[in-house]
């Protein structure tokens, strides 16, 4: 049998069609069921008239919220819908006629939609909002992909740790020996763009951090572009180029699911003319200190330290763009950061907080290539060396000064969206306390 879609309904509009889908909702009305299909492509309005066909009228009023059926019927021009289209319905076939679908129109709390977020997903908000994750994705590796970048990923079982010891997820191996999930494709990138000089892993990554704020998952997707001879500043360039890449192609592709989520399109179109501001953390310190003492900031940042969410937010609220800040404190930064010549204390490294309090969404910089540093970096770092002997020997065997980050796609994506959590950023999120559906 052959099926149209409902996205292409506006090009058969008198011609006789078969759409195959579910039922999103239903009324009636005397004479008229409306049927609202939808085929994940779209939603259409289904109209059955009961003078025309009595029993088809019947078996439309029949059907519970959810029911999968098939429709066959004219393409009818109408203006009042919101994709120019109704159905005139001749024929239906009812496939499976469902009943008693938990997900109502009443208003369910969180947990509730959580535990059935296997159906929640069919709603038309998670429905937009997973279609936007769908286009960042593809924005993303068509932007690597036209910009001379391999993809060449990464291994999800590792042997050691790359961003630190106390987020790992531990997995029993053969003979007893130990395995982590990976938290960074970030050390094998090192190796890949050795070979292919730009070099970029996609993939899920693993953090065993037990938050619970908006910004976390345990599970989530990163990208991780890696450079051969670059340095800081081509990390940013390459950065701010991605996430102007992503905005133009969600805002190009994706307006009706933006619609949909009631997004604030203005802000995102903001960004597209607009330098990324780099500010150094010196600097970013202040404007906290200043945050502070205008009663603005609840706590008093000291230099040193890590940027909370609540800092975060309010260093990107200065700016109208995303902001890079740079050149960390090395303590707070991982064993392989590459150190400021005039100032050792800092590392060569940079986050992009993106606006509107979503936080970072980048986070790279440039590497260490002198070998005796990192020895020195992982024996001070308490790692076993004998797990990084492969990565010493990218400092052995033709070392050159080279950079890359990891972009999260859930925070990503959550800030396009304009929602608050990225929980729904992702078909199934794995959260703390959460391992289902």
């Amino acid at each position: 049998m052959n099926q149209t879609y409902i996205n292409e309904l506006k090009d058969h509009i008198g011609k006789e069609v078969t759409l195959k889908g579910w039922l999103y909702n239903s009324r009636s009305s005397g004479k008229l069921v409306f049927l609202q299909l939808r085929d994940g492509t779209g939603i259409v309005q289904c109209v059955v008239f009961k003078p025309n066909n009595e029993e088809l009228f019947e078996n439309a009023k029949s059907l519970g919220q959810e029911s999968s059926i098939i429709v066959r019927g004219t393409v009818k021009e109408d203006t009042r819908s919101s994709i120019g289209v109704e159905l005139d319905v001749t024929g239906l076939e009812i496939i499976q006629n469902a009943h008693d679908y938990p997900i109502t129109p009443k208003e369910h709390g969180t947990e509730f939609l959580m535990d059935n977020r296997h159906l929640w997903i069919r709603s038309k908000k998670q429905h937009a909002v997973l279609k936007i994750r769908h286009t960042v994705i593809k924005a993303v590796r068509d932007y690597f992909d036209d910009n001379g970048f391999i993809l060449a990923d990464t291994p999800i079982f590792t042997p050691a740790a790359c961003e630190g010891t106390t987020t790992l997820f531990e997995v029993d191996c053969f003979d007893d020996d130990k395995a982590y999930l990976t938290q960074s494709g970030q050390l094998y990138n090192e190796a890949t763009a050795a070979s292919f000089g730009r070099s970029y892993a996609f993939g899920p990554v693993f953090r065993a951090e037990k938050s619970k704020t908006r910004r976390h998952l345990t599970e989530f997707w990163m990208v991780e572009p890696e450079m051969a001879y670059a340095q800081l500043d081509d990390v940013m360039t390459l950065g701010e180029g991605l996430i102007k890449f992503i905005v133009e192609r969600v805002l190009a592709d994706r307006r009706e699911e933006l619609t949909v989520l009631e997004r604030d399109i203005t802000k995102l179109e903001a960004i597209l003319a607009t330098d990324f501001p780099r500010v150094h953390y010196d600097d970013a310190v202040k404007l906290l200190k200043e945050g502070f003492v205008k009663g603005e900031l609840e706590n008093d940042f000291e230099w040193g330290g890590d940027f909370g969410a609540p800092d975060e937010t309010y260093i990107s609220k200065q700016f109208d763009a995303p902001v890079f800040v740079h050149h960390f404190p090395a303590v707070i930064k991982a064993f392989y950061f590459e150190r400021d010549q005039d100032r050792p204390e800092l590392a060569l490294g940079a986050d992009l907080l993106a606006p509107e309090g979503y936080g970072e969404i980048i986070g790279g910089g440039e590497r260490a290539f002198d070998l005796k540093f990192l020895e020195e970096q992982i024996e001070a770092h308490n790692l076993p060396k004998e797990s990084f002997e492969w990565y010493l020997d990218l400092r052995r065997f033709g070392a050159v000064p080279h950079a890359g980050f990891g972009m999260g796609i859930e925070r990503a994506t959550a800030w396009m969206c304009g929602i608050e959590h990225v929980r729904e950023t992702i078909p199934f999120p794995r959260m703390l306390y959460r391992l289902k559906p």
